[in-house]
């Protein structure tokens, strides 16, 4: 019988990394061309050229502060980062800590309203079974 290891043909990693090996791929860098567009691509992306006064609320601007400095950031460049983010659609939005909590005690007074608790003699017991 054949050993179908032998048969088995190349992978193309396998080849790439042959070729490699033997010095058959060359490694180019990019041409003039690719990288003058690249360059003023990174030009065009980082040019503040305009100046924006707004106004926020006290907390509003004592949370971004913190917010920056846990990030070691400064506050007007965390300001434009996540503004840059919305427009280009990768703000990604969180649950606030508040919304998440509101939500917890919606579920809970539905709960009441259902009738799906317990009482706390019986939630004692029940958790007197949990493993510790």
């Amino acid at each position: 019988m054949v050993n179908s290891m032998a048969k088995r043909r190349k992978s193309t990693d396998e080849q790439l990394l042959e070729s490699y090996e033997s010095g058959k791929l060359v490694s180019t860098g990019p041409s003039k061309a690719e990288l003058k567009k690249y360059r003023d691509s990174a030009r065009a992306t980082l040019i503040k050229d305009r100046r924006v006064n707004i106004r926020l609320s006290s907390p509003v601007l004592l949370d971004i502060q913190a917010r920056a400095a846990e990030d070691g950031i400064p506050y007007q460049t965390l300001i434009a980062s996540v503004l840059h983010k919305f427009v280009t659609g990768r703000l990604v939005e969180k649950p606030s800590r508040h919304k998440s909590l509101l939500e917890g005690l919606a579920r809970g007074e539905r709960a009441i309203d259902e009738g799906r608790t317990v009482s706390h003699a019986e939630a004692k017991r029940r958790m007197s079974r949990w493993p510790k």
